[in-house]
């Protein structure tokens, strides 16, 4: 039985039932709610936070943040009788925080007068507006066929080994909404990131000047893996307040969301809990979505928020809980091809089994290119057969194709070659994106071009077929 204290700070108690890794029990208490934060001091005469994870029947199960080594039963707890707050001002531009919104870049800390809850507010679906500005990554793949638009969820799928912290640090510097000139910031929360590449980000953010409107949430792979669980949190409150309090439009990226769910996995698995696919919990899905759904655009509020999580798929396995829930939450997928990769196609998007399901509202007249809609689904349609007669050659050779399997596939080698295959450093606007897309199009004779209409065949098409590749 714990021993009632009474401190200034709050009801402070002494004296633990049992210590279980970062998990920590106490018995005998009154008046704590779920999620409150707490303080333990231990003999050591360190102090550490923790917060409360289950609680009833005047018992608590406590999860401490960092390390637990120094932790004994004799340890004081002292409930705060609040949940996680941060202080927020303009002041976090520029700025480089821990897991758990503490400064590390050896500025000050962020003194304000309000602070906000990590977990957010819901925002009410009535008040939420429907996105439809079209953002301009500058890397063709994505503004072509998978059109990023502006307060969408578009999450990129990808495999270990591959280059999308690469594609990453371009989309940080490149993005951008053609035709206005507003504040955009970026935060990027690093989500049990290796030390070398959370030096490639930050390097790559001071050499484009990014980090003077970026902020960054930093959690390593040696930091305690429980500090993942606040660090997108932490991440998308800050963007919220950017966006909603200050009117900034701001882009949340977070690498990696399977460290994410790995941390929370191990969580459970210390509080016991009935495992669900592959011993995640099973509420996973309901996780993934309160972190998801804070990506929005909010009636009367100037600002937005546009998410493009990162998870690294297990094993490539596209149908792992991971991936599996993340697919119905987000508005589509961006999909990493290893076969691209090993081919030196950069980036390695593979367009087929990606989607993004807002494009079509975010592109078209006025926002990208009156042709952009049907320039990008004839472009699908072609490439998809292409890669039907590249499988189709690997079983009869080439050289037995027809006439027209042999233009997909020369079409499809050039699609790769030429539309997905960029330069890291080179930023393309829309209107080069679909140039290049009408000269490979011109491979094909006009009547081929079945899901483009005339009009525009005239006026985009024919000047290009002086350029068509061979």
């Amino acid at each position: 039985m714990a021993e009632k204290l009474q401190e200034l700070t709050g009801l402070t108690y002494r004296g633990l039932k049992e210590i279980k890794g970062s998990l920590i029990m106490i018995e005998g208490i009154e008046d704590v709610g779920y999620d409150e934060i707490v303080r333990i001091r231990a003999p050591d005469g360190v102090e550490r936070m923790g917060r409360v994870l289950e609680v009833g029947h005047g018992r608590a199960v406590i999860q401490v943040f960092g390390r637990e080594i120094g932790l004994q039963i004799n340890s004081i707890v002292g409930f705060s009788g609040s949940v996680f707050k941060i202080p927020l001002s303009e002041d976090i531009l520029g700025r480089i925080f821990n897991g758990v919104g503490e400064p590390i870049d050896g500025a000050p800390k962020i003194i304000s007068k309000d602070k906000y809850d990590i977990n957010g507010m819901p925002i009410n679906p009535v008040a939420r507006i429907y996105p439809e500005e079209f953002i301009q990554t500058g890397i063709s793949a994505i503004d072509g066929p998978l059109s990023l638009v502006r307060g969408q969820k578009l999450p990129i799928f990808s495999e270990s080994g591959m280059p999308h912290n690469r594609i990453v640090a371009q989309i940080a510097k490149q993005a951008t909404v053609r035709g206005k000139k507003e504040e955009f910031a970026l935060v990027f929360a690093a989500i049990g990131q290796r030390s070398d590449e959370a030096r490639f980000f930050i390097e790559q953010f001071k050499s484009t000047g990014a980090l003077e409107r970026s902020v960054v949430v930093m959690n390593l792979a040696d930091d305690p893996a429980v500090e993942r669980l606040f660090t997108p949190r932490i991440a998308l409150t800050m963007a919220e307040y950017l966006a909603f309090d200050l009117g900034i439009h701001v882009l949340t990226i977070l690498s990696d969301m399977t460290n994410y769910c790995e941390a929370l996995r191990e969580m459970s698995a210390a509080r016991e809990e009935v495992p669900s696919r592959k011993g995640y919990p099973g509420y996973l899905y309901s996780d993934l979505a309160s972190i998801y759904e804070r990506a929005g655009k909010v009636k009367g509020r100037k600002g937005s928020l546009t998410q493009m999580p990162i998870l690294t798929m297990p094993g490539g396995d596209l149908h792992h809980p991971i991936p599996d829930l993340t697919g119905y939450i987000t508005e589509g997928q961006i999909f990493l091809d290893r076969d691209l990769f090993a081919r030196g196609i950069y980036p390695p998007i593979n367009v087929l089994p990606s989607l993004s399901r807002l494009m079509r509202s975010g592109i078209g007249e006025d926002k990208t290119r009156e042709d952009h809609r049907s320039v990008a689904d004839q472009l699908y349609y072609f490439y998809s057969m292409g890669m039907k007669a590249r499988d189709l050659s690997r079983i009869v050779g080439e050289m037995s194709l027809s006439e027209t399997e042999g233009r997909y596939l020369k079409f499809a080698d050039a699609f790769e070659r030429r539309f997905i295959n960029q330069d890291e450093n080179e930023n393309r606007p829309i209107e080069k994106t679909l140039d290049i897309a009408w000269e490979l199009l011109a491979m094909f004779p006009e009547d081929n071009l079945v899901r483009i209409e005339k009009k525009y065949i005239e006026k985009y098409g024919r000047r290009m077929r002086v350029n068509a590749p061979i």
